[in-house]
Parts: structure tokens; sequence; C-alpha cells
């Protein structure tokens, strides 16, 4: 256990001269915990996993930054299409104020990839070498001996290989597993910078999970800072019922509660506190500390749920309110960005057109026409090849749009560059105009529908200049 006992005013894994003080948290079994376990080992399952499953020809999440090509569940965007990330991201941040104000810190302690990991791996490699928290206690003062080395060596190699496993799942979602794999049997140098990305990633989460641990929580991240803003009395947390257990004393003692204070709670607690102490920043909501109380109860013949999860006025004997004010908020702009969200789904297809005017001169100018010269690029997101039949709607009489002419084919998931030009005859012309390029893709009979702005002189101006060529030609007509 920490040298410095639980308390409000310091935080108990940091030494009174800022060292790092380890924790051996207890070992623990009851509902909670199993249940943390089993999601936890379904969430590793499914993290490990994504990048097989094939969705559509492409693996279920799959980032491809080289192609600028990103397949979520069968769904590929472009980098055009980034845009969305601003409210998945927001959604995401939503949704996370939504659960907090709810029940607490709920994420960290059960789907919180770090916690997930440090505790249903790293912690669990450190217990089946090291033993249970007493063994381990004992082991980190006893003095290097050759067994106490061995373990060391063991215990950090498998923390590496871990570390390096999932690094390299990681890196799967942007390269594939079979570009991993591909990877993986050639020399770091062909691809150096994937290598020195998985390189170091390894080295972090190494360095992480196997000292810095709750460190991480307590110090780096901001949602624990946050948490005091985003709940109230009626938000569930994990607490002490004191006014059931207080006074504490011995389970023989008539006037004491029902805490016979023997400190399990303190000795399960991945981050060191004592929850009887109310809701700190360091909680996790882990449920261990629940676990551990409920098992004692069960020993002493008393009733279960003296910490439990609860709202502060729940514990305070209160009535506690399931709707409030900052819910309401939080519901609406959920509701609300969850409506944009729909509907900008709705703006985005499997085959997109883009159109840019050429750089240089705007238009050009003929004896017998106005010409306007654009870039067409097209884009299609299917596995197969799509086949793109172009033609103008809406422009002058007589107007000729070149390079619309032949279908285009794209390859799959490619794109196809092409200029295109857009001329109108001087007897037509009639000023600047707008109008649109229609683009129907096969198969599916999508039709993809850009405006196209013509420039060009005012007519007025154009008929003088066609005046003044007439008269020049005929006075030198003999």
């Amino acid at each position: 256990m920490p040298k410095t006992l639980p308390n409000l005013v310091s935080v108990t894994t940091i030494g009174e001269d800022g060292s790092h003080v380890a924790v051996h948290p207890a070992d623990v079994a009851g509902r909670f915990t199993f249940l943390r376990r089993i999601f936890g080992l379904l969430l590793i399952a499914v993290y490990v996993a994504l990048p097989w499953i094939p969705v559509r020809g492409q693996p279920a999440l799959f980032f491809n930054l080289a192609e600028g090509r990103f397949h979520v569940f069968g769904f590929t965007f472009l980098t055009h299409d980034f845009w969305l990330a601003f409210f998945l991201v927001s959604g995401a941040g939503f949704a996370l104020f939504y659960i907090t104000s709810l029940f607490g810190r709920l994420w960290c302690g059960w789907a919180c990839p770090y916690t997930v990991f440090l505790e249903h791996v790293f912690r669990r490699i450190e217990r089946w070498i090291d033993g249970d928290a007493p063994a381990r206690r004992k082991l980190e003062g006893a003095p290097w001996t050759g067994g106490k080395i061995a373990r060391r060596l063991l215990k950090h190699a498998l923390y590496i290989l871990c570390a390096a496993l999932i690094a390299h799942v990681f890196l799967s979602y942007f390269v594939s597993i079979k570009g991993l794999y591909g990877y993986m049997r050639q020399s770091p140098a062909a691809h150096l910078k994937s290598f020195a990305a998985v390189a170091f990633l390894t080295g972090v989460l190494y360095f992480c999970f196997a000292w810095f641990r709750e460190q991480f929580c307590i110090i780096l991240c901001p949602y624990g800072r946050i948490q005091s803003a985003l709940t109230d009395d009626d938000t569930v947390v994990i607490g002490y019922d004191s006014r059931r257990g207080e006074p504490r004393g011995k389970a023989a003692d008539p006037d004491a509660g029902d805490c016979v204070d023997c400190r399990r709670c303190v000795q399960v607690c991945p981050t060191g506190i004592d929850i009887r102490n109310g809701l700190q920043l360091e909680c996790i909501g882990c449920a261990a500390c629940i676990d551990a109380c409920d098992d004692i109860m069960d020993k002493v013949g008393r009733r279960r749920g003296l910490v439990r999860y609860d709202s502060m006025n729940g514990l305070d004997g209160k009535k506690r309110r399931y709707v409030r004010p900052r819910i309401l908020l939080y519901t609406a702009l959920m509701l609300l960005g969850g409506g944009v969200l729909a509907f900008a789904l709705t703006r985005v297809h499997d085959v997109e057109m883009t159109t840019t005017r050429m750089s240089g001169i705007p238009y050009f100018v003929t004896d017998d026409a106005v010409r306007n010269q654009f870039k067409l690029r097209l884009f299609t997101k299917r596995p197969v090849e799509t086949t793109f039949t172009l033609e103008l709607s809406g422009a002058p009489e007589g107007a000729i749009g070149g390079g619309l002419e032949e279908p285009v084919k794209v390859p799959p998931l490619g794109s196809v560059e092409r200029p295109v030009t857009v001329i109108i005859p001087r007897a037509v012309y009639a000023g600047p105009a707008e109008f649109e390029l229609h683009a129907r893709a096969e198969p599916g009979g999508t039709v993809l529908v850009r405006r196209l702005k013509f420039v060009g002189p005012e007519a007025r101006l154009l008929a003088e200049d066609a005046a003044d060529r007439a008269a020049e030609a005929e006075e030198t007509t003999p």
C-alpha cells in the first residue's frame, strides 16, 4: 500500500518528495468485477477483430491515409468528406457529457481503452508473475536476487510484447492487415515511417502501462478534471453511505455503524483512494470498492450497499431527480447534432464529382465563339468500375462541351481527371451565364449535378467588337 494514507489534501500516489508511489491493488471478486472483465475482454476482441472483418470488400475500419480513403463499416469517405468528422467529434463529446451527467465516470471505469488494457491485460500479467498484492509489495522491497531479476525480466518482456501487439493492431487500421503482414516480412528500412510509428507507440504504451499507470488518469487525462463541471448531486456515482456506516467500529460493537473499518475498499482501489472520504478526482468509477465492501458485508451478516452506485442526494437520503436542466440541454444538443449529422450523411454519395476553373485566363474569345476551360474530377467509392455519362443542362442552344462526348470509366475506388471545354458560339452568346453539368453513374444510375459559371465579356461589348470587325472587313474589301 502507499506509504501516505489516502486523504483529501494530497494525491496518494505521489510522495512528499514528488516521486511516484506504486499502487498494488488487491484482487477482488464480485458481480461488477465479473461484468467489467467480460466487457473489457469484449472491447479488446472488437479492437483486434475490426481490421479483419471485411465489409463490402474492405476492412470494417480502414483509414487509408496514403490514398485519402476512409472505410467505416461499409461506407467509404474521401478527404473532401472530412468535414463530417466535426459532427463525429462533437457528437462523441456531447454523448460523453450526457453519460457523465447521468452516470458519472462510467466511461473511465468500464470502457476507456487505457483502463481496459491496464486492468485486463497488464495488471493480469503482473498478478500472474508477481502474485497477489502482499506478495507484490514484499517483492518490491526485497533485495535484487536471481529470482527477482528473473521475474522482472519475464514481466517486462511480456509488457513490451503486449505493447507491441497493441501498436501493430493500431497500425493495421491505417495499412490493413494484409499491408501490415507485408510490412512485417520486409526490412524496417522499407517502411521506415510505419516502423518508427510502431516503435514510438510501443515505447509510449510500455512506459504508461509498466510505470506511469494511474498517473495518466490523475495527471494527464482532462476528463477527470472536468467531471465536477459535468455532474451534480443527482448524478449516479460510486459513494459511501456515511449515514449508515458511521461511526466506524468492530462488528460486535452495538454502537458502531455498518463500516467495520477493514480498509478493504482502499486495498482494492487502483488509484489508491479511500472512497469513504467522498467523491474524488482520482476515482475512475471501476466499482472494485463496491464488490469488496459487499463481500465484507456478507461475511459480517449485514446488508449490502454500504458502498454503492447512487447519487449524492441518494446517499444523503434525499430523492434523486432524473430530469433536470443539464439533462434537457444535453438531450436537445444531442438531438440537434444527430439531426444535422443525419442530414449531412444524405449529402454523401458513393460517387463524387468536382469542377474547378482552369488556372490562367478565365475565358477566351475567338472569331466565332467564347470559350471557358474547367477541370473535371470524378471519384468512385465503389469496389467496381463505374462509368460516367456527361452532359450539359440549361446551357444556351448551340453550346458545345468539349470532353463530354465519350463516357468516362473510373476504376474501383479510384478517380479520373480530365479537362472540359465549354464553347458558346458568338451568335447565341448573351453574356455570362450559369448552367449545370450532369454526370450519370452506372451501375446505379446516380446523377451528380454541379453548377458551372460561364464567364466572358458583356454581350454588348462583344456585339460592338463584332461590328468593328465587320466595318474593318468592309474597309479592306476592294
